[in-house]
């Protein structure tokens, strides 16, 4: 495993990838990237401004109106799709390299969490030859031969956060070209790497010029994405208020999206479960990324009785986990992102102390680690579900610890949160979790732990978000029906072959 590199493995980080090309930026200004568990200089890419989101706008707007993608078969598509997965495949190293710099990821779990990455180019692959992108559908008069066409939504912004960049750009990009779109991949600032080694393979594969084009911007140049009226369909990951501000941009055009916002997940325990076991799933989950996950479960619902029981269990857990440099084998978990994250996340520990929660665990920074931007994992006992602790996302390794009366009492609770996004249910009783993630109000619930799954679909409920990633339900919203309805039964199918 390599420990150190004087810059990321990108050839191109001072350029952007449009029109099939690396261009020069309209300014010289740079995003520096400081690696999260030194605080140093990792390295620079081109900041993007209004006028390169436009140029690249442009490239990707031609690419679709005039370029041969929309109109490809997509069993050609779906080559393309095979290919990116295995271009992708070979920059894995690449990614160990950057990821746990850019966002405190421990390393050695690098390779089997983007082994995700290229299956789901994969499966929109498998996808684009099998999906009925043309069905037969009878006219309500029963005359005439009518069809429901899938077509392309059209140009795509894709606006990518820094904590898991690389997975949540392929969920956004396979399904969008399978579908025959074009797009635009906003970098973050904080974590612009995985975009440019997506770049660097769209041009190895030959992808046409304008399918996929890829910059990096702050803010401001951001949204000039999001107003561009010639982006027909916005897919963005990142907080629920910048989503809000999306949505209510795009309102205005009637402008599609895909939002996949904040959450404050309730894992529910029942007296069933064995407290040591649901800590253990737990305290692993919490550390994944730093906390830096918007599905983490960080509502701890437990039954009254066993509440003292789980807390000392958890903060067991809790008191065994290294934190460290995420290229130290021994570490269980680096640090945050940024400073900004920290400050963050150290100012809701103030907030639960304030509030009156018992700090059980953690609350600081770890001793002998006076660089980088790292944080104890932290529990709260005794929390109440409306105080600012179980009601706000933390975006950090910091876990409220809430009692029940009762398993009604626990649904009440996880389901008192504007927030909807992921649950679990730990109890050895499937038909009792069953029962009861029926009543929670999350787009994902699963059994005795994190169980989000982009291979099915993920999304939230309420302030969650609005719409699925990942599965069937990652592709429908890249596509638009269209009726046809027909004198006769066309002789030719869509590439010109006679129909059976």
């Amino acid at each position: 495993m390599a420990t150190n590199t004087a810059n990321a493995p990108i050839a191109n980080a001072g350029k952007f990838f449009i029109g099939g090309e690396w261009v020069e930026p309209t300014t010289d200004n740079k995003i520096n990237v400081i690696e999260a568990a030194t605080e140093k200089l990792f390295y620079s890419v081109a900041e993007g401004q209004a006028a390169d989101v436009e140029r690249a706008v442009e490239a990707a707007r031609r690419a679709f109106d005039e370029g041969p993608w929309p109109r490809m078969p997509p069993r050609r598509r779906a080559e393309f799709l095979r290919a990116m997965a295995r271009g992708l495949e070979r920059r894995v190293d690449d990614m160990v390299e950057i990821w746990p710099r850019e966002s405190g990821v421990i390393a050695s779990i690098v390779p089997a969490v983007l082994s995700e990455v290229p299956a789901a180019f994969d499966y929109y692959a498998d996808l684009a030859e099998t999906y009925p992108f043309e069905q037969e559908a009878r006219t309500s008069s029963g005359e005439g031969f009518g069809m429901i066409v899938a077509e392309p939504v059209g140009v795509v912004g894709a606006i990518i956060p820094w904590n898991t960049p690389m997975g949540l750009i392929a969920f956004k990009l396979a399904p969008a070209l399978a579908a025959g779109c074009t797009v635009v991949i906003k970098g973050s600032p904080e974590a612009p790497g995985a975009a440019y080694i997506v770049a660097e393979v769209a041009e190895e594969i030959g992808l046409p010029p304008g399918v996929v084009n890829v910059l990096t911007a702050d803010r401001e140049a951001s949204e000039a994405l999001v107003t561009d009226r010639r982006v027909d369909k916005v897919a963005f990951t990142g907080s629920t208020a910048v989503g809000k501000h999306i949505a209510g941009i795009l309102a205005d055009r009637i402008g599609r999206y895909t939002l996949e916002l904040g959450g404050k997940s309730a894992a529910v325990i029942l007296d069933d479960m064995d407290m040591t076991e649901a800590a253990d799933s737990l305290s692993g989950g919490a550390c994944f990324v730093s906390g830096q996950i918007c599905a983490s479960l960080t509502r701890i619902i437990v039954p009254k009785h066993r509440h003292d029981e789980f807390v000392d269990a958890i903060t067991d857990c809790f008191s065994r986990i290294k934190v460290g440099n995420p290229y130290d084998a021994t570490v269980n978990m680096g640090p945050l992102a940024t400073s900004r994250q920290r400050d963050r996340v150290e100012g809701y520990i103030e907030i639960g102390t304030r509030e009156g929660a018992r700090l059980a665990h953690g609350g600081g920074r770890p001793k002998g680690l006076d660089r980088g931007w790292f944080v104890e994992p932290t529990v709260f006992a005794n929390v109440d579900n409306r105080s600012r602790l179980a009601q706000e996302e933390i975006f950090g390794p910091v876990l409220s610890v809430i009692p029940a009366a009762s398993d009604e009492d626990a649904i009440r609770v996880a389901n008192d949160s504007r927030f909807g996004l992921n649950a679990s249910v730990f109890t050895n009783d499937a038909d009792r979790a069953r029962a009861i993630a029926r009543r929670l109000q999350a787009g994902t619930v699963g059994q005795n732990g994190n169980r989000a799954d982009f291979g099915i679909g993920f999304g939230g409920f309420k302030e969650s978000g609005f719409g699925r990633e990942g599965g069937l339900a990652g592709l429908l919203p890249y596509l638009e029906n269209k009726t046809v309805v027909l004198d006769r039964r066309p002789t030719l199918d869509s590439e010109g072959q006679p129909l059976p």
